[in-house]
């Protein structure tokens, strides 16, 4: 039996509940496996009478033509739905679940319509949603309100392994400025480090729990990789997509601070670039830190569309999809961040869960790289905007507090700074004036 993890979009939904009262229909939007199908079960059948899924991945014939009559009598549409699933709909106290809603555009469209009748609540859960080949031919319902749900985030790991009480205590010391003692650090350091292996999908959290074996954990990593790529073919038959996605991991680690397209994929087009950029964006299944021309405030206002970082959705995922075509035993990163000896040619996937959640914090991604002496440059990881003020922040992969491109940044950009962070390994401290947070306090920022 699936195993249901609390998640934290359960209480996004409950505010939805009670603010829309049948008003507007929900769309969860994420990556394939997220859980999202599983969540909207469990609210259903928490929060309401009765419910009734339709999963548009695998419709009946008889469901299928009910869809096909259209939405015009909506009477006969639910007299005939209850009957094909045996389940007895009430006026106000009941939900219907368009499950993979993008495979049924003309579902979505007759969200408004639905609504107006307003007899029941409607939730829509969809992969790959806002994709230009699911939406063209149809009028996107106003009626619809969004939630975006990611991979499981620390937070929703450390729930699932039994420990509800480090991340409020965290955030306490976060917000206090006060250290944990470095013997503290050291075993939720040891946590995070689980956490980044396994990921967040629940379908590997779940096994991990099980056998407590990560090659077991490794293999559910790559069945939900394969789906991945299996996607990706169907949106790009060429194979440009997939090479992009594949070459994630050897691009972050190579020097040149941005994803070289051109080396994946010859002879591309710009505006081919920018669609599958477009198209991997909108999956979810990665994250992209785009290039600041004149880091301010407003970002998005100096935002470089031609330079761009990318990174894994799930770092669990990124960690498998870096051996790929290696056996579970040669992939090196296992063993290495296990016992907290990875080598820095490995310290981009401290910068992928970094990105990861920022992300899931609601951050849009932004860096910032400009020259140093010689052929050298600095590179600050990601910026953060907050008020009318920046927020620098670099990533280590250790414990060395050392910020060489944080210090240059913050003296040629001053007047702009409110307060400087560095992210790494060790326990939380000011190093003049830059306040130095182990990594998993990146959700407080």
């Amino acid at each position: 039996m699936e195993k249901i993890f609390k998640r934290k979009a359960y209480e996004k939904m409950l505010k939805w509940k009670a603010e829309s009262n049948g008003k507007s229909a929900l769309l969860i939007e994420g990556a394939r496996r997220v859980g999202k199908s599983t969540l909207a079960r469990q609210f259903a059948a928490n929060e309401y009478k009765s419910y009734i899924l339709i999963d548009c991945s695998k419709l009946s014939a008889d469901v299928r033509n009910l869809l096909d009559l259209g939405f015009a009598d909506l009477n006969y549409f639910f007299m005939r739905l209850q009957i094909l699933y045996r389940v007895n709909l009430y006026e106000r106290r009941s939900v219907i679940i368009f499950d993979e809603v993008q495979l049924r555009p003309d579902a979505r469209q007759a969200i408004k319509h639905l609504v107006e009748d307003g007899r029941y609540d409607y939730i829509e859960t969809g992969s790959l949603i806002s994709i230009k080949q699911n939406v063209q031919n149809i009028v996107i319902p106003s009626e619809e309100e969004r939630i975006q749900m990611f991979p499981m985030d620390y937070e929703e790991f450390s729930w699932a392994i039994g420990d509800t009480a480090t991340m409020p205590i965290l955030k306490d010391l976060f917000l206090n400025r006060t250290a944990l003692g470095e013997a503290v650090n050291r075993k939720i350091m040891r946590d995070f480090r689980l956490y980044m292996l396994v990921g967040g999908m629940p379908q590997a959290v779940e096994t991990y729990l099980e056998t407590n074996n990560l090659q077991a954990v490794d293999a559910a990593k790559r069945r939900i990789i394969n789906l991945y790529i299996e996607d990706l073919h169907k949106l790009d038959s060429t194979g440009k997509l997939r090479a992009m996605f594949r070459a994630i991991p050897s691009e972050l680690g190579k020097t040149e601070k941005h994803y070289q397209v051109t080396t994946v994929v010859e002879n591309i087009r710009k505006e081919k670039t920018f669609e599958l950029l477009e198209t991997l964006y909108e999956s979810m299944i990665v994250n992209i830190a785009y290039h600041s021309s004149d880091p301010n405030a407003g970002l998005a206002l100096s935002r470089e569309t031609t330079r761009f970082k990318m990174f894994m959705g799930d770092t669990g995922l990124f960690v498998t999809l870096a051996f790929w075509d290696k056996d579970f035993t040669e992939n090196i990163i296992y063993q290495k961040l296990l016992s907290d000896k990875l080598e820095a040619n490995l310290g981009y996937i401290y910068e992928n869960v970094v990105a990861q959640m920022l992300r899931a914090s609601g951050y849009e991604l932004y860096y910032y790289t400009f020259p140093a002496s010689g052929n050298h440059s600095y590179e600050v990881d990601f910026l953060l905007s907050k008020g009318n003020k920046l927020v620098p922040v670099e990533v280590k992969s250790s414990g060395y507090k050392t910020h060489k491109s944080l210090d240059a940044f913050c003296e040629k950009f001053s007047s702009r700074i409110s307060e400087r962070i560095l992210l790494y390994t060790k326990d939380l401290q000011k190093d003049g004036q830059t306040t130095c947070l182990p990594v998993y306090m990146t959700p407080f920022l």
